[in-house]
């Protein structure tokens, strides 16, 4: 996928906090790109002369060119009809339901007519044990830039992984002055962990989120992973290791003591939404698998 699509479809002015750009008529693509993905929210999808308008919540109508688009990400406050779904499908371009700026992850519609040739590739990748590891270790080359993993195996570089982010959560602890006592999250008791651990469980989801989306709309499975297994996500759970340093620990760490015992889920959205903008995640995610799985993503090749 091609950086300068990737920036139009997903970045946003600076001067926004927000991740995903509102479409107007002004933001829509031109004809002459393929665009990723469009993110919508508070608003209708319906049919019109067997065009796809988007009717927002200030009554805008704004037609929107399918055909263009990979995939549609509907946000909060959204519906869709029956033809529309039927239109968009036909068009060839997916569907995923997603929270505010596509941090949380629902669900996904895939086209019977999608292209399949990046999930062939990932396929086959994961398939075979030798280039599996290839992968695998590409992921840990951008951890350890120094380190020759040549000849490492992957339980070995798992191993040098995690003690590499026990100290990091050491490291963090002194540098803000944050008592550290171990990572820990229970399922469904979010309230019981300390104000570090709960902002990390927080953005780490949000984070999930954001990759759920990306990996779908680039026709990639997040369920074929090459470190992680046995979870519902483990290929986002491997991007998202790439990104977690800054986007999260750093993140935790840093609000902690600014949170003075009150967790504050505006604060850290806030907060995580403007980190997520600042490196431009969005725009670095296509690169990074393309590189990652060593292969040209089909989208932008096959055009």
């Amino acid at each position: 996928m091609p950086d300068e699509v990737q920036t139009k479809a997903a970045q946003v002015k600076t001067t926004s906090n927000r991740l995903l750009i509102k479409v107007t008529r002004d933001s829509l693509p031109q004809v002459k790109d393929k665009y990723p993905f469009i993110y919508l929210e508070r608003g209708r999808l319906e049919i019109d002369d067997s065009s796809v308008k988007w009717i927002d919540s200030e009554a805008n109508v704004i037609r929107l060119p399918i055909a263009t688009l990979n995939c549609l990400l509907l946000g909060p406050g959204t519906s869709i009809t029956h033809e529309a779904v039927k239109v968009i499908a036909q068009s060839n371009c997916s569907l995923c339901w997603v929270g505010e700026d596509s941090l949380l992850f629902y669900a996904s519609g895939q086209t019977p007519a999608s292209d399949t040739r990046n999930l062939r590739e990932q396929m086959k990748l994961s398939a075979d044990p030798r280039k599996s590891v290839e992968v695998a270790r590409r992921m840990f080359a951008k951890r350890f830039p120094e380190a020759d993993l040549a000849n490492k195996s992957l339980k070995e570089m798992m191993g040098m992984e995690g003690y590499r982010v026990r100290a990091l959560y050491e490291q963090k602890g002194q540098q803000y002055g944050v008592g550290w006592k171990g990572r820990s999250y229970t399922p469904g008791k979010f309230e019981l962990g300390d104000i570090t651990n709960r902002v990390l469980t927080s953005s780490n989801a949000a984070l999930y989120g954001i990759l759920s989306s990306a990996v779908h709309s680039m026709g990639y499975s997040p369920h074929i992973g090459f470190i992680h297994s046995g979870s519902p996500l483990p290929f986002v759970y491997d991007l998202a290791d790439l990104y977690k340093e800054h986007l999260c620990i750093d993140l935790a760490f840093s609000l902690t003591l600014e949170m003075a015992g009150n967790y504050n889920k505006h604060k850290v959205s806030g907060a995580f939404r403007q980190r997520v903008i600042d490196t431009d995640l969005l725009g670095k995610v296509g690169s990074d698998i393309e590189h990652i799985l060593g292969v040209k993503n089909a989208r932008s090749d096959s055009q």
